[in-house]
């Protein structure tokens, strides 16, 4: 099998591994495979794919997109590397408001899958980074919602000991205790 696939301690969230073939002259991998991501609980259509690029320090999120124009993400960092992080925002799941989070980067090749109700950010800790995404849906300004970085109530574990580079928009983003409950899952 081209992948190895790790259900994280929000189950839903699913850690991809590719196998990678290298030699001297460089890599090769496939980043997707629909057959074998959906026998492996990834049983979504991706209808958008995305790239962008940040420097040291960055921190993007948390971001989502509501119903009916939610989407899930395949991300995966290209360049650099970065510490990606799903906060599930599911009102009836065991885990709302929990977080988990891992390393991706170009090194390790790792992806992260993270389902519909279930909102995104990363930080950047190379000196640059690129991130890859695919999305089941297409971007909806109308749809398009965020939750405070640095929610206290959820938490996150940045993993970084500076104040991170925020966008104007991020930074004014609500907590989750007042995130709209129609603007939840």
């Amino acid at each position: 099998m081209p992948f190895t696939f790790k259900r994280l301690d929000i189950n839903d969230v699913i850690l991809v591994t590719p196998k990678v073939f290298g030699d001297a002259r460089g890599f090769f991998m496939e980043s997707y495979q629909k057959s074998t991501f959906f026998e492996n609980g990834i049983d979504v259509e991706f209808n958008q794919d995305n790239h962008s690029k940040s420097v040291k320090g960055v921190l993007r999120g948390l971001h989502y997109q509501t119903n009916p124009k939610a989407q899930a993400k395949l991300v995966r960092c290209s360049r650099g590397k970065i510490f990606d992080v799903a906060v599930d925002i599911r009102k009836s799941s065991p885990t709302f408001g929990k977080w988990v989070g891992e390393i991706l980067s170009e090194e390790n090749k790792n992806m992260l899958y993270i389902p519909e109700g279930f909102a995104h950010g990363f930080v950047v800790l190379s000196d640059e980074a690129e991130l890859l995404y695919k999305a089941s849906g297409e971007y909806s300004p109308q749809n398009d919602r965020g939750i405070r970085w640095n929610d206290p109530d959820i938490n996150v574990q940045w993993g970084i000991d500076y104040e991170p580079l925020i966008s104007e928009k991020d930074s004014k983003q609500p907590y989750l205790s007042e995130v709209k409950e129609e603007d939840l899952f």
